[in-house]
């Protein structure tokens, strides 16, 4: 992907990834690279952007649930006191 930009220099990322000018190389390099992660997850190619989007995602949720779950939830204590501004605090 880096090699297909590296031969438009000179055009900006929105006119490279202008779903309508889109240049054919690096259009080639995204879908190679939609392949080889498809391959990663599993045997059959998702069938859209949407359904290898919506499977990391949830994938990811999988993952990090443990991590969400073991969180300690904010204590509810008493708020520190702070004195009003101008004044010390003993």
């Amino acid at each position: 992907m880096l090699e297909a930009r590296a031969q438009y220099l000179t055009s900006t990322l929105a006119d490279l990834y202008d779903p309508l000018t889109m240049p054919g190389p690096l259009l080639r390099a995204h879908q190679e690279l939609d392949r080889a992660v498809d391959r990663c997850y599993r045997p059959e190619p998702f069938p859209s952007d949407r359904h290898r989007v919506e499977y990391l995602f949830a994938l990811y949720e999988k993952l990090t649930a443990p991590l969400v779950a073991g969180a300690k939830p904010a204590r509810k204590g008493r708020k520190a006191q702070r004195a009003p501004s101008g004044t010390a605090q003993s």
